[in-house]
């Protein structure tokens, strides 16, 4: 990837979830070209982080079926993610004080 080559991220957030360490599940598309269903956002020990997906490998580990290869890649994709489910879990406290109207009703997204 050249340095001036910037990703397109556009995340929408499929559920949210308030119970439980699964906060939210995801499909971030990037440069409108890869996309990428099963993103979750989970609840750790000190904080939430985004979790890629994964399949359980033989010795019971699990291993990420994809992943940004760079540092700098992986803080990129964690911001969009994080900024998407913030601004969905911003969108729904607004519905909860306002009735929903036929705009509010569609999956939030969030492109950076």
């Amino acid at each position: 990837m050249k340095k001036n080559n910037q990703l397109h991220y556009d995340v929408k957030i499929q559920s949210i979830r308030p119970e439980g360490t699964l906060k939210a599940t995801a499909t971030v598309n990037i440069n409108e070209a890869f996309a990428i269903r099963g993103v979750k956002v989970m609840e750790g020990s000190k904080d939430l982080f985004v979790s890629m997906p994964s399949y359980k490998a033989g010795n019971g580990e699990y291993k990420d079926i994809c992943f940004p290869c760079t540092a700098e890649a992986r803080k990129e994709f964690d911001q969009a993610v994080m900024g998407a489910y913030e601004q969905a879990l911003t969108q729904k406290q607004e519905q909860k004080q306002e009735p929903m109207t036929q705009e509010q009703s569609s999956a939030p997204t969030m492109t950076m």
